[in-house]
């Protein structure tokens, strides 16, 4: 279904987007990729905050197309919307839900449920969609990132 589609079924709803928004989203998203790298974080906030400046490059995107999710299921609809304006394969959008469903766990429910390895797999991640955020906003909306 298309955002579009989402539009219509309630699941977004119209933005405008701006540069200055843009910007703070990228802000926020190095910010958190830079504490990601803080000595003695735990395996469980560092995929949190890994898993946050992903989300943050989600809604950069779905931003920059003129929607912001709605507040049912928010960190949902970011993600899922993830593949329509960047053409994400659906395993990436998977991995990322994968993230989301891994830091409601820790944050919720069980502490100390995160690998070394998962985090910097998060990590990892959120630099690569920072990345492909940068290049395709600079391709498809150059406008916001004056």
């Amino acid at each position: 279904m298309s955002l579009k589609g989402w539009l219509e079924n309630g699941w977004l709803v119209e933005h405008v987007p701006s540069a200055e928004e843009t910007r703070a989203h990228l802000d926020v998203i190095a910010r958190d990729l830079k504490d990601c790298a803080l000595p003695g974080l735990s395996p469980d906030r560092k995929l949190a905050i890994a898993y946050a400046a992903a989300l943050q490059a989600a809604t950069a995107a779905l931003a920059a197309e003129g929607f912001r999710a709605s507040r049912d299921a928010h960190h949902y609809r970011v993600v899922e919307s993830l593949a329509r304006p960047l053409g994400l394969p659906a395993s990436q959008v998977r991995q990322l839900d994968a993230f989301r469903k891994k830091r409601n766990l820790c944050d919720y429910e069980v502490a100390g449920s995160v690998s070394d390895q998962e985090a910097a797999e998060a990590v990892a991640f959120a630099t690569e969609l920072k990345g492909h955020v940068e290049v395709w906003l600079q391709k498809k909306h150059p406008e916001l990132m004056a």
